[in-house]
């Protein structure tokens, strides 16, 4: 397949993209600072750029998404604007412009996170984020078949706990090479609308 990657440059988006590639995938990289095209997901014109200039994909498999973690007395209303931007509007775009861009029957592959099912401190713009996007994944699915849109929706990374451990006390941790496989899983598979889960 040729498939579009966002966010290939992070922790996540590297993982994914060794995981497709080894499995035969040609992957596009996309990112706002990195990648084989540049992208702000949080303009919806720059999206519209980005696949003007890639043609046609199979999937589409988004690794990005960013939302601010302070306490709700700290947090502003842009605060949550920019959640909203950062997770929401810019992973709803790669959909709702690419449903015209991808295969018939290709897939769209959203990442969201363990904080829209089990919340910690300063994390409500992260579980208001995560909640809306698994939303849209369940009735997006719906109306776009025979194409496909799954969400991956993990806990915090093994290879991430020296800088988030003490965010999740308690939390069970996952490693990338599990988290990339559950995109392999929403990519070539046939379920959709579904939250693959991985605490």
């Amino acid at each position: 397949m040729n498939i579009l990657l966002i966010g290939s440059s992070g922790r996540l988006g590297s993982a994914v993209h060794t995981a497709l590639a080894d499995r035969g995938h040609k992957v596009l990289t996309a990112g706002r600072t990195s990648g084989d095209f540049r992208v702000d997901l949080t303009d919806p014109s720059s999206v519209a750029a980005l696949y003007e200039s890639i043609g046609a994909v199979d999937a589409v498999a988004s690794a990005a998404g960013t939302v601010p973690y302070k306490t709700i007395r700290e947090m502003t209303a842009d605060d949550y604007a920019a959640a909203y931007d950062g997770k929401v509007r810019s992973q709803v775009e790669l959909v709702r412009q690419g449903i015209h861009r991808i295969a018939p029957t290709g897939s769209f592959t959203l990442i969201t996170g363990i904080l829209a099912r089990t919340p910690i401190a300063t994390g409500t713009a992260a579980s208001l984020a995560n909640g809306a996007v698994e939303a849209f994944v369940r009735a997006a699915a719906v109306e776009i078949a025979p194409q496909r849109v799954n969400a991956i929706s993990p806990t915090v990374f093994t290879e991430a706990l020296d800088a988030y451990g003490d965010h999740f006390p308690g939390f069970p941790a996952v490693d990338l090479a599990d988290v990339a496989q559950a995109y392999v899983r929403s990519i070539e598979g046939v379920q959709t609308g579904q939250i693959f889960a991985l605490d």
